[in-house]
């Protein structure tokens, strides 16, 4: 009956993880999601603009470049100075990007140029039906006053697509290399029929006495056929449409699946996955009526933009971003400005981005007593050149979180002979001076446009990230460090 118990509580977070993949083919969108659901469970928005007026045990959020949220919530017992327990994750992945000048037209086609963003497996992009979505910049007139906003769009259906090169005409022994440059612009349509379909159009305008020069676009950096298709999901005319930033996506949705529905597959796993999760935890470890009365420090969810390209922006983890809502928190209950310095020696942040699990038809890549098997719990992942930040102490603390509530962890190094990857634990440990520990859900295929992972692991993220807000402040204050 437990077991039942344990695999229906497994498919029901996991069918919740779906429905957030399936809302967030973006980065916009996942802050989108992530603010539609914060506001659905009584989050109040504030603006980095404004000036704060927080109270003892209630919630909030605000969004930076809306590629970028935090919310977080005051315990009752809050007194500014104590602490702050952070989860932080990211809301982007690989992906490509229209570029400024998107239009391109060869060999009778019309293409779309973009650039790679992150390191993406390029080769899972091939022969993929893709949509396009993102954000626009769109001009508005009204009584005679022109604004500017941005809007979120998304185009569902298949528009673009690009195909491989038949294996007769590549006889290249050394596998397929597609050159990111010349290989990768997605075919929009032929020639042809676009001029045949914008004959049609113009003629329909003609024949209408209120047809506009705005309904045209004012520029040829752009395909017309593409600004009409976003400037329709927009409810916009074309030439309103004063920038975007847009990107290709997959149109095959997130799934479980498996003989036995144990796994998701799914793209953007890496990390809107750990985005979800943690995400998850802080709305439901604070739901509770009085479940904020004896937290005496700030729960928090950070979820940056850019991570796969460094962290470096305004809006990544790089940014004074998690700083910035630490000093602004503290300093409402407080004017002294020394206190922040304690309250950072107080806290505790875990980077959570997707770990590496054991690939059965490479074996040989994992250190063999560190090989992360799907199911198995949360990774802490260490490394001693610090490409993670996990020490004895956080790693010891994060650990001892999850054996009080019987969830598995397991822990990862990465071969003395391969390259480790990095995570925004060692930028926010080394920028903000907190304690950090890695950690991540196993998957594999990461990186790809679609990734996998395991259902028992999503739960027991989630469980596990909801455990570290309602235990931390219990488990930290038995650890005597630099005493």
């Amino acid at each position: 009956m437990a077991k039942q118990q344990q695999k229906d509580d497994a498919i029901t977070v996991a069918s919740d993880l779906i429905n957030f993949l399936n809302a967030s083919p973006t980065a916009f969108h996942a802050v989108d999601e992530s603010k539609r659901r914060l506001k659905e469970a009584g989050f109040e928005q504030i603006s980095e603009r404004d000036d704060w007026s927080l109270k003892l045990g209630s919630k909030y959020f605000f969004t930076r470049n809306y590629s970028t949220i935090v919310a977080f919530t005051v315990g009752k017992k809050y007194v500014a100075g104590n602490g702050f327990y952070i989860i932080g994750a990211h809301t982007d992945s690989p992906c490509l990007k229209l570029k400024p000048v998107s239009k391109v037209s060869k060999g009778g086609f019309l293409e779309v140029g973009v650039q790679t963003y992150g390191g993406g497996l390029w080769h899972t992009w091939f022969d993929r039906d893709l949509a396009v979505a993102g954000r626009i910049v769109v001009k508005q007139v009204q009584n005679g006053s022109t604004s500017y906003s941005h809007r979120l769009v998304r185009i569902q259906d298949p528009i673009m697509r690009i195909p491989t090169l038949a294996i007769h005409l590549d006889r290249n022994s050394d596998g397929f290399k597609p050159n990111t440059q010349s290989h990768l612009a997605p075919i929009l349509a032929t020639s042809v029929k676009d001029e045949l379909n914008r004959v049609v159009s113009e003629k329909d305008l003609a024949e209408h006495e209120d047809s506009t020069e705005k309904s045209k676009p004012k520029d040829q950096k752009h395909h017309s056929l593409l600004l009409k298709l976003l400037a329709e999901d927009a409810g916009c005319e074309p030439g309103d449409i004063c920038d975007f930033e847009l990107q290709a996506c997959d149109t095959q949705p997130s799934i479980i699946a498996g003989a036995l529905k144990e796994f998701v597959f799914s793209g953007r796993l890496d990390n809107l996955c750990s985005s979800f999760c943690s995400l998850k935890a802080l709305i439901d470890s604070t739901c509770a009526e009085g479940s904020l009365n004896d937290e005496a420090g700030v729960r928090m969810v950070a979820l940056f933009d850019h991570e796969e390209v460094g962290s470096n922006s305004a809006q990544g983890a790089g940014s004074p971003v998690i700083v910035d809502a630490m000093s602004r928190i503290t300093h409402a209950f407080s004017s002294d400005f020394k206190i922040l310095k304690k309250a950072v020696q107080k806290s505790f942040f875990v980077s959570a981005d997707m770990a590496h699990a054991l690939h059965p038809n490479y074996m040989d890549k994992h250190e063999e007593n560190h090989q992360p098997k799907m199911h198995g719990g949360l990774v802490i992942k260490h490394n001693a050149n610090q490409r993670y930040a996990t020490n004895a102490v956080t790693s010891f603390i994060f650990r001892e979180i999850g054996e009080k509530h019987q969830l598995p962890v397991q822990d990862f190094v990465v071969r003395n002979d391969t390259a480790c990857g990095s995570t925004i634990g060692p930028i926010v440990a080394s920028g903000v001076g907190i304690r950090t520990v890695d950690v991540g859900a196993p998957q594999l295929s990461m990186h790809s446009i679609r990734e996998m992972c395991a259902v028992d692991d999503v739960m027991y993220s989630y469980k596990h990230f909801k455990a570290f807000f309602q235990d931390i402040s219990e488990v930290d204050s038995k650890v005597i460090v630099d005493a």
